[in-house]
């Protein structure tokens, strides 16, 4: 099992860099050539969300994303440490808050609708989002 871990300043340009490690990891664990450009598009909404909750709340802790290879599965988690409150009806949030709430789910349905497996957990303490794609293995070399 193979573990690449990459933590960058919530700045919107080191977003691309952590696209790019995370399409060569991809395809150096086996991942689906035609997949790649999903695995692409899901790492940057992820750490574009990242990004902005860092930006919104003030954090100055760094993203933290890691890429895991396994013998048939290829994961990336992308944390962020922003308190993650749950919203109920008839809370007040204000018109800013209402509105990071719309902008976080849009973020979050482009990430279901790029991924098969995702599993996203927040609270307190930060969020974590989990993406997962199954791999192929290379194929195993004859001899004449």
């Amino acid at each position: 099992m193979a573990t690449v871990e990459l933590r960058f300043s919530a700045l919107p340009e080191h977003v691309r860099t952590a696209r790019l490690v995370a399409a060569a990891v991809a395809r150096r664990a086996g991942v689906d050539e035609a997949v790649l450009d999903e695995v692409r598009l899901a790492v940057g909404e992820a750490c574009t969300r990242a990004v902005g909750l860092h930006r919104n709340s003030g954090i100055s802790a760094p993203v933290k994303v890691m890429l895991t290879e396994e013998e048939k599965q290829f994961s990336i988690e992308v944390g962020d440490e922003a308190r993650h409150a749950p919203f109920h009806a008839g809370d007040d949030p204000g018109v800013v808050d209402e509105a990071e709430a719309e902008e976080d789910e849009m973020g979050l349905a482009v990430i279901s609708g790029l991924v098969d497996d995702v599993e996203v957990s927040a609270g307190e303490h930060g969020g974590l989002i989990k993406m997962t794609w199954p791999t192929t293995p290379p194929p195993v070399a004859t001899l004449p």
